[in-house]
This record gives structure tokens, C-alpha cells and sequence, in this order.
């Protein structure tokens, strides 16, 4: 591959798209589009994780010899200015990381924010504020988008995060700015994906946890024609299992999907891919409550639900990681939150953790839970993407990158 550039996954074929990498950028101001949606307690960060994987991008442009016009969301505001999703604290924190002063523009399609844009020196910065303050943000407005692409001669989009939605500041704005490259985040991530989808050394196995099925039908369809393993916890394992006739008590289970449960386990044994579903599971009367010990997972008493995948499923979950030589996980296999029923997933973040196999970690929950177990450095790669995650997975096209400028 080409150094700069990546390749597009199975659903953009063709030619790559350019990197921030690619241009010269000496003199240009670049409107830089991140995510740093952060999440606030009172406007204190609680986790600054986006911020801290959106610097290497930021710093690669300054070094270049550019000013930069950052932008992000920060929550739902509902298109109208909110004190409550000011990104106040992501400019200080911003500042932090670089020692420097990091102005935020009050409004940013405002008249005086041209100006403060078109003022800036090479090496400067100026955060905007949130661009869902506006409803033509969400909207992919024409005239919005207009007003954003006046503010930088170049675009760059680093939020791989939010790029399954076509707003304006990741798709509109690229009919008026060009060239439009990927961030150095944005191509890291879609190189270990494509790692996944395209490219993945064998045996490729999969872990789908959370709570409803009804999420990830998509997605679980485009893996059983990809994977080797697949291993289902959480919540949806338990309309699989009710599919096969198991007592599941009062657990989770979407019952319109059953038939379509049935369906899946049939591709699975037909394709030969060695599916796993609890055989034991942790149960309570309800995610809140204490736990009331372990029962095989098709007898569940009536008045108790699942909660947590129980040692025997972890055995057997971490018998099949053995032989993978790459692994994909997106949600826990318990309600981790909460200490009673964390066990399984914090056990099965380590076993990943110990496979030896490539593994690619996505979704803030099962992201939290790696680093819960303590094993967040021997995981190849996390992504802090979620919806992105999936809908990649899932093999659809994501607007925020089909809409960046073609290589060559």
C-alpha cells in the first residue's frame, strides 16, 4: 500500500481516497474536521479519549505549516445554541495537550468567525463551536455547508466516529472544499477494518454482544459470510437461544426476530462456521439487583433473567479464541456495568487480550470494558467508533468517506 493513501473496503471499490498525508499544506488553512464529542458531568470531561486521538492529526497539520479550523459536535442540542454543549472545556482541554492558548469562535458560520479564521497565522488554531448549534448541520444544508467551506482553502476529515451520518460538515462542505482528504485517525481505522473485512488472517472470529439483536441483524448476516467463529453474548444471545427452544425465563429476547434467529443458525452450520452461544449464565431478577447464581443457559427459572455469560460459556469462549489469528468484538456479554454481572466480559476482555491474534475492539461500552480489564495496550487496535463501527462492519458505504477526494 501505498504510504499516505489506503485503500477503500469491499462496499467503495475503486480507486483510495487522499490522506491529509498527501498534501501540501504550507500556508493553506484546513478545516479539520474531528469528533470530540466527549462525554461532560457538570462541563467536566470524563474521558478524553477522542481528544487525545484527534492530536496527532492536529499536530501533523501545524507541523505542515498550517493554520487549522477545528470542528466538532458535542451532543444532541437539537440545532439550537445550549450552554450545556458548549465545547468550552474541549478548547481548554485541547490547549492542554498543546500548551497553547486555543480560542473557541462563539458561532461557527458567523461573520466575525470568517474573519477569525481568515486572520490566523500558520501554526494557529481556532476551535469552532458545536456545529449542531445549527440545524443545517444534521440537515447536510446546502448553505450551511456553503458558509463552513468559506472558512479554509482545504478539508480534512478525521471523524471516522460520525462519518455513517451525512452532515453537513462531513459531506456538504466537500462541494465547496477541495481537496478532501482523511485524517491520519479516519485512515488508521479504516485500515484496520479493512484488515478485518478484506485481508484477515484465518481463522477470523467475531464476538457480538449487547443487548438486542435487532442492532446488528445486518451486521451478523455480513459476518456469517466472512467468519470462521462467531460468538454471541449479551442480551441477543437469548433470542437465538429461545430460537432453539431453550427456557430463557424473563431474559431480553425479541421475539419478532426469532424466526430470523433460526435462519442465521442454519447459514452458520451450512457455511461451517462454528457458532457459540451461552451454555451457562449468570441470572437476577433484573440488571439492578443482586445475582442469584449460575443456571445452564435453557433453563432459566421464569422469574429470573440472564445478565452475564457464566464460567462454562467463558471456558468454551476462550477454548475458541485459541485457534483465531484474528478477532473482532463490539459489546459486552454482560451488563459489565454493573460489578455483579462484569465478570464474564472483563474475563473475556483478557482472553482476548492473551489469544495472540490480531484483534480489533470497537464501541465505547466494550472499549470501556478493555480497559476495565486492564489489557488496553494488548489489543491491536480499539476504535472509538461506534455506529461507524458497525455500519462498516456491516459492509455499507459511510458518507463521510465516499464524499473525500479520489486519489490519482
Amino acid at each position: 500500500m501505498a504510504a499516505g493513501s489506503f485503500e477503500t473496503p469491499a462496499d467503495e471499490r475503486g480507486s483510495g481516497k487522499l490522506s491529509v498525508a498527501d498534501l501540501d499544506l504550507k500556508g493553506k488553512r484546513v478545516f479539520l474536521r474531528t469528533d470530540l464529542n466527549v462525554p461532560l458531568a457538570q462541563s467536566r470531561i470524563t474521558d478524553d479519549t477522542r481528544i487525545r486521538v484527534a492530536l496527532p492529526t492536529i499536530q501533523h497539520c501545524l507541523r505542515a505549516g498550517a493554520s487549522v479550523v477545528l470542528a466538532s459536535h458535542l451532543g444532541r442540542p437539537n440545532g439550537t445554541p445550549d450552554p450545556r454543549y458548549s465545547l468550552a472545556p474541549v478548547a481548554q482541554r485541547v490547549g492542554d495537550f498543546l500548551r497553547r492558548a486555543v480560542p473557541l469562535a462563539p458561532d461557527c458560520v458567523a461573520s466575525a468567525t470568517l474573519l477569525q479564521a481568515r486572520a490566523l497565522n500558520p501554526g494557529e488554531l481556532l476551535l469552532l463551536e458545536n456545529l449542531r448549534f445549527h440545524p443545517g448541520e444534521e440537515k447536510n444544508d446546502r448553505e450551511f455547508a456553503r458558509a463552513l467551506g468559506r472558512l479554509a482553502d482545504c478539508y480534512v476529515n478525521d471523524a471516522f466516529s460520525a462519518s455513517h451520518r451525512a452532515h453537513a460538515s462531513l459531506v456538504g462542505i466537500t462541494r465547496f472544499l477541495q481537496p478532501a482528504a482523511a485524517g491520519l485517525l479516519l485512515q488508521r481505522e479504516v485500515e484496520a477494518l479493512g484488515r478485518i473485512l478484506d485481508r484477515p488472517e484465518r481463522p477470523l472470529a467475531a464476538i457480538l454482544g449487547g443487548a438486542k439483536v435487532g442492532d446488528k441483524l445486518a451486521l451478523v448476516q455480513n459476518l456469517l459470510t466472512r467468519v470462521d467463529i462467531l460468538l454471541i453474548g449479551g442480551g441477543m444471545a437469548f433470542t437465538f437461544l429461545k430460537a432453539q427452544g431453550h427456557a430463557v425465563g424473563r431474559s431480553l429476547v425479541e421475539d419478532g426476530l426469532l424466526l430470523k434467529a433460526s435462519e442465521f443458525l442454519l447459514i452458520a452450520r451450512k457455511r461451517g462456521v462454528r457458532l457459540e452461544l451461552p451454555v451457562d449464565v449468570v441470572v437476577g431478577e433484573g440488571p439492578e439487583g443482586k445475582a442469584k447464581g449460575v443456571v445452564p443457559a435453557g433453563e432459566i427459572p421464569s422469574g429470573l433473567m440472564g445478565l452475564d455469560i457464566g464460567p462454562a460459556s467463558l471456558a468454551r469462549f476462550r477454548e475458541a479464541l485459541t485457534a483465531a489469528r484474528t478477532i473482532v468484538w463490539n459489546g459486552p456479554v454482560g451488563v459489565f456495568e454493573k460489578a455483579e454481572f462484569a465478570a464474564g466480559t472483563v474475563e473475556l476482555a483478557r482472553a482476548v487480550a492473551a489469544s495472540g491474534a490480531f484483534s480489533m475492539v470497537g464501541g465505547g461500552d466494550t472499549v470501556a470494558a478493555i480497559h476495565q480489564a486492564g489489557v488496553g495496550e494488548r489489543i491491536g487496535y480499539l476504535s472509538t467508533a461506534g455506529g461507524a463501527f458497525l455500519e462498516f462492519l456491516e459492509g455499507r458505504s459511510l458518507p463521510g468517506i465516499a464524499a473525500l477526494t479520489d486519489r490519482g
